[in-house]
């Protein structure tokens, strides 16, 4: 093993791999991560709401913005995000119910630093964010449990068998058990949770007491009829008169500004915001990101945040809706596929005899095509080998059209030569 660090001077996460998603000789359809084109816009309107922050800084506020901040955030910047959510979910986001992240990656490690049991359990379902099950497997004494999924969510009578069999007493956290999920339009199937299972979800919090965090992150991007709700928690009513407050709503503005503003905000319910800001970490430090934060709030206040997230919003609709219609036209029969109404990304099943990794070689060797086998999603062995998933949002229209329909064309070459092997 050698005792030298090699500094390989990247200048962004994909860098440097087989999966540069920058590399123009190959076509990934795996990250998902807006594109050049839609990140362009926003040296200039940061550098605006820099210049507006910082002379407020210097003329009225003793420069506060480099001292450690409030540990949930200033009220300035929570009402802003507070008054854009409020608009954008039509159901009211208070600001003293925010906490400012470095983004949603963040806010999950914090909730499990401090949440719950470190003898419990974490419910997930059977597919999920690869990311988030990374972080969650370093906390070692917690055992993850998968969970079925539907087309309209979580299967609620396996969620409550589940629930029932492992529920005990925590002596020293609030919580003897998580269940994170990714209710509006699930990364990485796609789909949105029905009301149905929403109720049900919130219903069984209740009566085991356990926490739901919700990755939060797609909520607006709806490219069809809006949700009648934005998020799961607003199904977690405060005057229902069993409520207890089980559900943390976990946001990021990674999807909808940049990931390089690393900025983020957990919505959480009363009687837990207290243990949270008592946490040894954001007492030590402060707000998570007090700077960048104070950039945000005048990115909001001069009004240039809403029209880039209406740009990115339109770009996201216009790409989901053109990948549906190739889909739907060119992808064999024998396959299939839910057509989301918004988010991210494209959940793929092959056939019972297709292998999506041997796949994902095949469509790299002959089409420069490249994209996520299911079971990099998976917490069991063995599971989604007949999955895959397909992003919509770092590249253009065009590009993806073509892409899709050449990863559709070489997907009907694969599956014969499976049949005939």
């Amino acid at each position: 093993m050698s005792d030298q660090n090699s500094e390989r001077k990247l200048k962004h996460l994909f860098d440097g791999g087989e999966w540069n998603v920058y590399d123009p000789t190959v076509l990934n359809l795996g990250v998902g991560a807006p594109g050049t084109d839609l990140l362009e816009p926003c040296c200039d309107i940061f550098q605006e709401a820099t210049a507006h922050c910082l002379r407020r800084e210097k003329e009225v506020n003793q420069s506060l913005i480099f001292q450690y901040g409030p540990t949930n955030g200033t009220h300035e910047i929570r009402n802003e995000i507070a008054k854009y959510l409020t608009g954008m979910y039509d159901s009211p986001v208070n600001c003293e119910d925010l906490i400012v992240t470095t983004g949603a990656s963040q806010g999950l490690h914090f909730l499990l630093s401090t949440m719950i049991d470190f003898n419990g359990y974490l419910f997930v379902d059977e597919y999920t964010y690869m990311i988030a099950l990374d972080s969650m497997k370093h906390f070692t004494s917690l055992t993850i449990v998968p969970l079925k999924l539907n087309d309209d969510g979580v299967d609620l009578n396996d969620l409550e068998v589940k629930v029932k069999d492992r529920r005990f007493k925590s002596e020293n956290k609030e919580f003897w058990a998580i269940y994170y999920t990714i209710p509006t339009y699930h990364n990485p199937t796609g789909i949105l949770f029905s009301q149905t299972v929403c109720r049900g979800i919130v219903a069984l919090s209740r009566k085991y007491d356990f926490l739901v965090v919700c990755d939060d992150v797609y909520n607006i991007l709806h490219y069809g009829t809006k949700p009648q709700h934005s998020r799961l928690l607003s199904y977690d009513t405060r005057t229902d008169a069993d409520y207890g407050g089980n559900v943390i709503s976990n946001g990021s503005f990674s999807k909808i500004i940049g990931p390089g503003v690393r900025l983020g905000w957990l919505e959480v319910p009363p009687r837990l915001k207290p243990q949270l800001l008592l946490s040894g970490i954001i007492n030590s430090g402060g707000c998570f990101n007090n700077y960048t934060a104070g950039i945000v709030g005048s990115l909001f206040e001069l009004q240039l945040a809403q029209p880039h997230i209406a740009r990115l919003y339109a770009a996201y609709k216009e790409r989901m809706l053109a990948v549906n219609a190739v889909l739907k036209s060119e992808l064999p029969n024998t396959c299939r596929f839910v057509a989301p109404s918004g988010g991210y990304f494209v959940w793929i099943r092959l056939p019972n005899q297709v292998n999506a990794s041997e796949f994902l070689e095949y469509c790299l060797e002959h089409e420069k095509i490249t994209f996520i086998a299911g079971s990099r999603f998976a917490v069991e062995e063995g599971k989604g080998q007949q999955f895959f998933r397909i992003s919509i949002a770092f590249h253009k229209k065009e590009k993806l059209v073509d892409g899709i329909s050449r990863l559709c064309m070489a997907l009907n070459a694969f599956i014969k030569i499976v049949k005939h092997t």
